[in-house]
């Protein structure tokens, strides 16, 4: 079952639902509005003729740091850009938190996560977006804007191995600084 707002605002009292910095006015009816922060990271499209899943590709990307907010970033046509949240977002063993766009963004084709849209239980990080542009122009974003918002749904009881568990292969349990794909990890 998704969570009202006063239900999330609740368990994040509780400390069951964890986020930081918080503020009632980016609380949503069932979700919670998060914002950009100001690191991304770009494919190195001139260095890297191809992706191997199986290997650490060194020099697939490169980070773009934003201090300048007015600036903004562009996303081109069909481009696929990392980045993180400003918020730190957590769930204790019995909740999951699913990310979502903003429509007003999806309505001119920036998508803000490909595959990537779930945090797990147990886990507490800055979520990473995988932003893309689906339409035919530029489109220019800004640090500090309100980029996506999170879903909390709560488990039909607590998990017995929380994300970052042993033997679980959490590749990314408390992200703060958004980072590349760790898939290569999985054939080792």
């Amino acid at each position: 079952m998704i969570l009202s707002d006063s239900s999330i605002k609740e368990k994040r009292e509780k400390g069951e639902i964890y986020i930081e910095p918080f503020s009632e006015e980016f609380l949503q009816p069932a979700s919670y509005d998060l914002h950009l922060d100001k690191y991304f990271l770009v494919f190195n499209k001139e260095n890297i003729g191809m992706i191997d899943v199986r290997e650490k590709a060194k020099g697939l990307m490169r980070e773009i740091v934003v201090e300048n907010v007015s600036d903004g970033f562009v996303i081109h046509p069909n481009e696929l850009v990392l980045a993180n949240v400003k918020e730190i977002t957590g769930v204790d063993s019995k909740h999951v938190g699913r990310l979502e766009g903003k429509s007003s963004l999806g309505r001119l084709g920036l998508v803000v996560h490909a595959t990537a849209g779930f945090l797990d239980p147990g886990n507490k990080l800055r979520l990473t977006l995988e932003l893309a542009n689906f339409s035919p122009l530029p489109i220019k974003i800004y640090p500090g804007m309100k980029i996506a918002q999170i879903a909390f749904e709560e488990l039909d009881k607590a998990c017995n191995r929380p994300y970052g568990s042993k033997g679980l292969g959490s590749k990314y349990l408390g992200d703060l600084r958004v980072k590349g794909s760790n898939m290569w990890k999985n054939f080792k």
